[in-house]
């Protein structure tokens, strides 16, 4: 058989035969094999090396099973509610069986179904993410579990590097070898971030529900557990319906797991959730009562002490408020500014906008304009944010949504703003389609009304120690934090007239003195200043009236004519036995009037002095301060009424004005607070600047001191007919009437050294026939002969002699 040519031509030139395909691929193979061997080998090796350099440098776990997270400075009154939380993060740690199954479950269901199967990381769970991520071609899903999120959350950064996740999965591991599933579980339910500052569930509960976690129904608890996916986007403040979408999800795999029933499941997907705000009229996730400038003040005080560090160490201020009492003074308050704001004329709407024809019947368009009007324009308690969609002088509607439309058309509401709806009213001040306007809730009536350009203040202290019940220092504490009750030095017009006559009973008069009434006068050459004619309240004089009698009316010219006869000088110390500033108080005439200057809080503490019997005592807010393990580190110890340290004036003194006051508010100008509260230990005074500037009442029952004040910011008129007894009083009756409900009436001890005859009472050093008869005209002056005897003084102090040379440059302050 003949060989082929190209057979022939390869063996002459020496080539061999190639080798069969088969021989080929196994050699391939074996090399292949042999490769991949020493890389897998090598692999190992590195994972080896870098298990044995990475593993003894894992973070100690300590921090975990000693967990004490950044916890902030938390302000509480005296019955343990909360009011104030300050610092970067919001914590309220619980242990594992304080947290209610139904959060677990919660938890579990939209976080790791597997947690309790699982070795730390999820096999399954990364198959299923992956498969997902790759039919959709996005990170769509993730596959971290809970124990991989504790480390990364309590050790490592959120940067996306490779040695990052291999120090996370290390760590995972190590949690899971060294904690149990429930220690693992606990630790991420207290320091998980959902949002708004709130650090773990049972912040958030409080947060976006103003409830304990134990009271969490399974609608809020499915809310709270979609939260973690994204906190800035899913939590129910910054966006309720992507919330709620999150939220069908958490019940839905709930239900699929066996975590609820069907019934269970459709209930809770009909649950309305509410947040706090649309409740209670406070901030969303607010706290039970408003106390915000106590918690404010709170803090200033112990910053001053700790300085920045006080924010981290979970400290805790008890205040001496009662929240009973702190809720009434706020609703008070807001009562009384609200009343002035209906009597005083309406200015107009907070914003003139052009709102498009039928925008209204565009749900969705509609919706998103008014959000922009609220954001610019937000709701203030119960004031409440709306844009007008038709006005007319007999109804008004209002929108706050495109489903919350309000028609009033109640004769007394359309009156408040019945100016507004004339078509004669200036287009800045007009009411109609398009106007930014508040509305508020009135008995069952809505009405229109302005944001109160007026604010008050009012604070209530214990008379026996000093501790303040209550403290409200603004209408919105919102819309700027300054506290009128500590800050805002104010003229206190009448309401101090008490320590005028106090300081003039130490000095010889009895509530029977005669003094005359007739109109008074100084020119610029007596003042040094400008011609004094200062004038009472009303324009009615009266010839003589007695001590008793002037305070009752609250008399001008009596209360010049005693200053006049002590000498201001006198008046000057004297006053600062009660704790008033003496350089506040110049010594000169128009302080008979109250023309100097005071705090709220200081006119507390100085009407104090003739509650508790002659004791001056510090207005305290805080009673003690505790660490985060509930140690007290710090323990206020107030003066007390009945140290003898602590005597300010004479008892008799104290006795004596406390029974012209009871007077002032039985038949006086604060008649109409006892005729309301219907008791016989209330005692106060009104008090009315000029030009009815600032509006007070200063008032007390031997249980508690209330001072209220209404006035402008920036001291403007309140109208010709506003008085402390119209303005300022209703909000201390409204106060008091919930405060000393069940408190009851105590009785006075009269001090010895008191004379009584004719139905007054004399000091037994000055009885009836050689205490201070008259003071003024038309009869002697007998008071300058009583201080001649008494410290060698002139015999005569005839009215129209000048007293002193002071200037003065403050306003006639009648009442």
């Amino acid at each position: 058989m003949s060989k082929s040519p190209s057979s022939r031509s390869r063996r002459a030139s020496g080539e061999q035969p190639a080798p069969a395909t088969g021989s080929r691929l196994g050699r391939f193979l074996i090399k292949t094999s042999i490769l991949l061997a020493g890389l897998g080998l090598c692999g190992v090796l590195l994972v080896g090396m870098a298990l044995a350099l990475a593993w003894p440098n894992l973070p100690d776990l300590n921090a975990m099973t000693d967990y004490r997270p950044r916890v902030p400075l938390r302000v509480y009154t005296s019955d343990n509610v909360l009011i104030g939380e300050f610092g970067e993060e919001r914590r309220n740690v619980l242990r594992f069986n304080e947290i209610p199954d139904v959060m677990k479950s919660a938890v579990l269901a939209a976080e790791d179904d597997r947690f309790y199967q699982h070795g730390g990381i999820d096999w399954m769970g990364v198959v299923r993410a992956g498969l997902a991520n790759l039919m959709s071609m996005s990170k769509s899903q993730g596959a971290s579990t809970i124990t991989m999120q504790v480390a990364r959350n309590f050790y490592l950064s959120s940067e996306k590097t490779y040695s990052r996740k291999f120090y996370e999965l290390l760590l995972t591991f190590k949690i899971e070898s060294q904690l149990s599933k429930d220690q693992i579980l606990e630790l991420y339910m207290n320091q998980i971030y959902l949002g708004h500052r709130a650090y773990g569930f049972a912040a958030a509960s409080r947060r976006y529900f103003g409830k304990p976690l134990s009271e969490i129904s399974v609608a809020e608890a499915a809310m709270l557990a979609g939260v973690p996916k994204a906190p800035s986007r899913f939590n129910p403040i910054a966006n309720m319906p992507r919330a709620t979408l999150r939220q069908h999800y958490v019940l839905g795999r709930m239900l699929s797991l066996g975590y609820l029933t069907e019934e269970e499941y459709k209930q809770a997907m009909a649950e309305p959730i509410v947040l706090r705000s649309r409740e209670q009229g406070a901030p969303t996730g607010g706290y039970a009562i408003h106390g915000e400038y106590v918690a404010e003040l709170a803090r200033q005080l112990l910053y001053g002490v700790y300085q920045d560090n006080v924010y981290s160490r979970g400290l805790n201020i008890y205040t001496t408020v009662s929240s009973k009492d702190q809720e009434a003074a706020y609703r008070a308050l807001r009562n009384g500014v609200l009343d002035y704001t209906r009597r005083a004329p309406y200015p107009g709407p907070e914003e003139q906008l052009d709102l498009p024809a039928g925008i209204e019947n565009d749900q969705a368009r509609f919706d998103d304009f008014l959000d922009a009007v609220f954001e610019k324009y937000p709701d203030s308690g119960d004031l409440l944010t709306g844009v007008v969609l038709s006005a007319s002088p007999t109804e008004i509607k209002v929108a706050r949504s495109s489903s919350e439309i309000f028609t009033i058309n109640d004769k007394k509401a359309i009156a408040i703003v019945a100016r507004a709806l004339n078509d004669k009213a200036k287009p800045e001040a007009r009411l109609r389609r398009g106007s930014v306007v508040y509305l508020h809730k009135n008995g069952e009536t809505w009405e229109v009304l302005n944001m109160p350009s007026v604010q008050a203040a009012f604070v209530s202290v214990s008379p026996q120690d000093g501790a303040i019940r209550a403290m409200v220092g603004g209408f919105d504490f919102n819309r700027g934090n300054f506290n009128r009750v500590t800050q805002a030095w104010r003229q206190p017009g009448s309401s101090f007239k008490p320590f005028i006559y106090a300081a003039a009973l130490e000095r010889g008069l009895t509530p029977a003195t005669q003094i005359s009434d007739m109109p008074f006068q100084q020119t610029a050459e007596q003042t040094g200043s400008r011609a004094w004619a200062p004038k009472n309240y009303g324009g009615t004089y009266e010839p003589m009236l007695t001590m008793r009698q002037a305070l009752y009316k609250s008399k001008n010219m009596v209360s010049i004519r005693i200053l006049q006869a002590i000498t201001p000088q006198y008046a000057q110390d004297y006053v600062t036995r009660f704790g008033f500033d003496k350089s506040r108080q110049p010594p000169v005439l128009p302080m008979a009037l109250g023309a100097g200057s005071v705090t709220p809080l200081q006119l507390a503490g100085a009407y104090s002095v003739f509650a508790n019997g002659g004791y001056r005592i510090t207005p305290y807010l805080i009673d003690r301060v505790t660490d985060s393990t509930g140690k007290v580190i710090m323990q206020s110890r107030p003066t007390v009424a009945g140290d003898a340290a602590a005597r300010a004036i004479d008892p008799r003194t104290a006795y004596v004005m406390d029974d012209m006051l009871r007077g002032v508010a039985t038949s006086g100008t604060a008649a109409r607070a006892r005729a309301l509260l219907k008791r016989g230990d209330i005692a106060g005074k009104t008090g009315t600047t000029n030009e009815s500037v600032d509006a007070w009442f200063a008032g007390y029952t031997p249980a508690l001191v209330g001072i209220a004040w209404l006035g402008h910011d920036q001291p403007r008129s309140l109208g010709s007919r506003e008085t402390g007894g119209g303005a300022a009083m209703p909000i201390w009756v409204d106060y008091m009437r919930s405060a000393l409900a069940g408190v009851p009436e105590q009785p006075r001890n009269r001090p010895d050294g008191l004379i009584t005859e004719g139905g007054d009472l004399y000091f037994s050093e000055f009885p009836p026939g050689q205490a201070v008869a008259r003071v003024g005209l038309p009869e002697p002056d007998s008071l300058g002969e009583f201080l001649s005897n008494l410290i060698g003084g002139s015999n005569d102090v005839p009215l129209e002699q000048e007293l002193n040379n002071n200037p003065w440059n403050g306003n006639l302050v009648p009442h």
